[in-house]
């Protein structure tokens, strides 16, 4: 009878020629399809090895191919978080699949704590990107490198941990935050600028020996590389299906767009790099992280040259903008809640006003003396956070937790509006809730610098000069609104005045103050600018 059926069936098609096209080319459709959902099947969702089986938390189903691919991208950039706020219903924990990758996102301080911090020798991964950590960053940028690539970066960066180091660069910060005040004083209307300038020349210290001496443009340039490197994670198709990497390149036609990123961001590192190098090589550098430690023979760093100017230009790019970002966020606080602010001023003033109003600047020694400056701080990263999702903490291995059970592969990642949002009133500004005794560690209870092994190496660093910096401009200058703003729209992405803004110093004898201490830094004429 299948024979009968078969014959019946070639003469139908024999004497119908287009429907015998259009079924040969839906069933090469259909196997085509059928291999292509093999192929990018996520980490999630893939076959579990014979004796194995894997359970995840719940989550959205997404749709073939793509799972919550496209949703996810056109709900990131949400000011209001509602896409992380969703997520964050499904529980403390959530799985959502993005291309081949499976994301378990992390919503509660407690998960965050007990798979970061306390598993982190399982969960320091990163899944691949081959756009944004490979044709880019050329594989040199080790915030998105696995293990084995990440290991040696990390190692060299270490001292800038050490607190002989934080006490060595203290007098740079203080000097280049005098310069901030000063600037602030003569062109009011550049504050944004003033920020960037303050942190970007620190770091430049601390990395490359010495004081920032570029132009706007060079400055420019290398917010550019930053703004083009973070929009670069995830905007390809290729870094959510890393399989398409294996392709033949002939086949890679979006390489070419990616390249031409990759090699802008190579030759404005290497215009900072190359004078470094030049001067450590003619024995004539100042003291500096690329001369004493980087490139020092004592440290055996096993990376090329290409590789040790990506570490550096790291530090400097992460230093900047962060923090850069972190006083803009401090800005919207201060029109936003000026209730806070002025808590805050009466702090300072406590501690840097004498019986006979006789005034000085804050400085880092005083950390200890304000912890509402200290708490007010995390509540800036708490209430407005830089990275709404961490990066990924891929697991390195098979593990079980709490009843799941997750594969090797599958990426665990911090919802920082989830977990921020997870306090008493989370919508209200309100530092107070920081002062619990940890309000001078800006690491505990706040995950903004990530956690386990892979936290921020100069959080410690970060902190410092953000409190040296807002204690300083909460004592001597006033905030307005200069326009219409929403506190949500921080504009982080933006090199011009990301809000109106209209600043005045406090009062004369705060002005008089700036003009000493900026003298007596040899800072003056550098702040009033080439006008």
């Amino acid at each position: 009878m299948d024979s009968s059926v078969h014959t019946k069936l070639g003469h139908f098609l024999a004497v119908h020629p287009v429907l015998a096209t259009l079924l040969a080319f839906a069933i090469v459709l259909g196997s085509a399809f059928l291999l292509i959902k093999e192929i990018f099947t996520p980490v999630g969702k893939r076959r579990a090895p014979l004796g194995k089986n894997w359970h995840l938390p719940p989550g959205p189903k997404g749709i073939p191919i793509f799972g919550s691919l496209l949703e996810f991208k056109s709900g990131h950039d949400d000011p209001d978080y509602k896409m992380h706020r969703h997520l964050a219903s499904y529980g403390e924990m959530t799985t959502i699949h993005l291309g081949s990758k499976t994301w378990v996102l992390l919503n509660s301080q407690r998960v965050v704590s007990e798979l970061i911090a306390k598993r982190g020798s399982l969960t320091n991964g990163r899944s691949p990107m081959p756009v944004a950590s490979g044709i880019i960053s050329r594989y040199g940028r080790s915030v998105l490198l696995p293990p084995n690539g990440w290991a040696e970066k990390r190692r060299v960066m270490h001292s800038l941990l050490s607190g002989t180091a934080l006490n060595q660069y203290a007098a740079w910060q203080e000097l280049e935050s005098t310069q901030l005040l000063a600037e602030y004083l003569f062109q009011p209307e550049l504050w944004y600028r003033h920020h960037y300038r303050y942190a970007n020349s620190v770091i430049h210290r601390i990395a490359l020996g010495e004081r920032l001496v570029k132009t706007g443009k060079e400055l420019a340039d290398l917010q550019d590389v930053v703004t083009q490197f973070v929009g670069s994670i995830g905007a390809s198709l290729v870094d959510w299906f890393p399989e398409l990497d294996s392709l033949p390149r002939f086949l890679q036609v979006w390489r070419k767009h990616w390249e031409k990123l990759g090699l802008w961001n190579y030759e404005v590192y290497r215009s900072w790099w190359v004078p470094v190098r030049q001067q450590i090589n003619a024995g004539i550098a100042p003291p500096s992280f690329v001369r004493d430690v980087l490139l020092h023979e004592n440290t055996k760093f096993t990376g090329d040259d290409e590789e040790a100017m990506y570490v550096a230009m790291q530090l400097i790019e992460a230093g900047s903008d962060t923090t850069r970002g972190a006083l803009n966020i401090f800005t919207m606080a201060t029109l936003c809640h000026p209730e806070a602010f002025q808590k805050a001023r009466e702090e300072v003033d406590r501690v840097c006003a004498n019986d006979k109003n006789i005034l000085r600047l804050p400085n880092i020694t005083d950390m200890a003396q304000m912890p509402y400056i200290c708490a007010f701080i995390k509540e800036i990263l708490r209430w407005r956070p830089m990275f709404p999702l961490l990066p990924d903490h891929m697991l390195t291995s098979d593990l079980e937790f709490e009843g799941y059970k997750f594969p090797a592969g599958v990426g665990f990642v911090i919802n920082g509006i989830a977990v921020g949002n997870e306090c008493e009133d989370p919508d209200t500004f309100k530092p107070e809730r920081w002062l619990d005794g940890h309000e001078a560690d800006v690491a505990h209870g706040l995950w903004q610098f990530g956690g386990g092994r892979r936290i921020c190496v100069g959080y410690r660093l970060a902190q410092r000069g953000l409190f040296l910096n807002i204690a300083r401009l909460v004592m001597c200058y006033d905030y307005a609104a200069a326009g219409l703003y929403n506190s949500r729209h921080l504009n982080h992405h933006r090199t011009d005045e990301p809000f109106p803004v209209k600043v005045t110093v406090r009062s004369k004898e705060h002005a008089k103050l700036i003009i000493e201490e900026a003298t007596r830094e040899g800072v003056l004429e550098c702040a009033k600018g080439p006008n």
